[in-house]
Formats: C-alpha cells, structure tokens, sequence
C-alpha cells in the first residue's frame, strides 16, 4: 500500500510548488518553437536572419515593446516580389531589422490583412512603416509617387535609409570603399 511517504517528492522534501513550476517551465519550452513560428514563406524573405512575425502576434509584439513595425506584404506569384527577396539578405537591412517588429504578410493568405492594411491600395510588394501606435509613417516611403509603398526592388539602399529614418536615426552614412584604407 501507497504512503503519503512512498512519493519521492516526500522524501526528497521538494515543495511541491518547486516541482509545479519545473513542470510548468518544461511545458513552456517544448512549446517555444510553436510560439516564435514565422509566417510561411519567411525562409524565402532572409527568415534565418530576420525574426518575421505573423499579423497578430506582430502588432501585440509591437504594442508590448514599443517598436515601430515594418510591414511586408507579398504573394508567391509575384515576380517583382520575387527580385525584392534579394534586398533583404543585406547586413544593413538585417542589423536595422533589429530595431524593428518585422511582418510579413502573404496576401493570398490573409486577404484580410491585405485589406485592413493598405492605405493606398493593395499592390504587391507593398513595404509598410508603422509606428509602435499603429499609425502609418507617411513620411517614410519609396520614391514612386503612384506606389508610395514600392521600395527599390534591386538596391537595398532605398530601404536602409527608410528603416534608419523611421527608426529615428536620420540618414545612413554613405557606404565606405572596401579598397579605402586609413591612412596615418
């Protein structure tokens, strides 16, 4: 017959609240992968560098933290979509990543957010500066006047100078000449 003694966390004298919580933690790390998912196709969108999020969890990250968002809405079809995939595998653009809660929207699947989110329509590639609020950053735009949320699709510059300005960090430093050395 079981004692109230027979169970190790009586003999080892382990408060049960102790072994409560070891459960509890041990739960919550086999389910962090679940949590911190990114969207589909992120891998194609430098997801290994890039922490993407998906709409909701992104906009509580966002509200939570204080960051200002940078919202990306693409669709597999999308040839130009296709070419901007190559932007953001530049450093700077994922160092300035950081600074920022990153999501990404695929359009055909979430027609709702393509919706929700388009304050000038919903083309494709459409990149999105929002404040941590969710107010759109309309100072913060490409320099195509009919798709102001068009970023260069080929030079990552466009896009480093947008995420440093809705950082708050004002205009990069022009890019340095590898072969340029310090002279004494």
């Amino acid at each position: 017959m079981l004692s109230r003694d027979s169970f190790p966390f009586r003999r080892a004298r382990v408060p049960l609240a102790t072994v409560s919580l070891a459960v509890l933690l041990g739960c919550a790390a086999l389910l962090q992968p679940l949590w911190a998912r990114q969207p589909d196709m992120a891998e194609l969108w430098n997801g290994a560098e890039i922490a993407w999020r998906e709409v909701g969890p992104g906009i509580r990250e966002a509200g939570r933290t204080g960051k200002p968002v940078v919202m990306l809405f693409h669709a597999s079809w999308c040839s130009s979509c296709k070419r901007y995939r190559a932007v953001w595998k530049d450093p700077g653009v994922v160092a300035a990543a950081k600074r920022f809660v990153m999501i990404l929207v695929d359009v055909d699947k979430d027609p709702d957010a393509n919706g929700a989110f388009s304050p000038d329509g919903t083309y494709v590639p459409r990149t999105i500066f929002y404040t941590a609020e969710g107010d759109v950053m309309k100072d913060v735009v490409g320099k195509d006047r009919e798709y102001p949320h068009t970023i260069d699709l080929d030079d990552p510059t466009e896009l480093r100078t947008l995420m440093l300005k809705a950082a708050g960090e004002g205009s990069p430093p022009p890019p340095m000449d590898p072969d340029r050395r310090a002279e004494n």
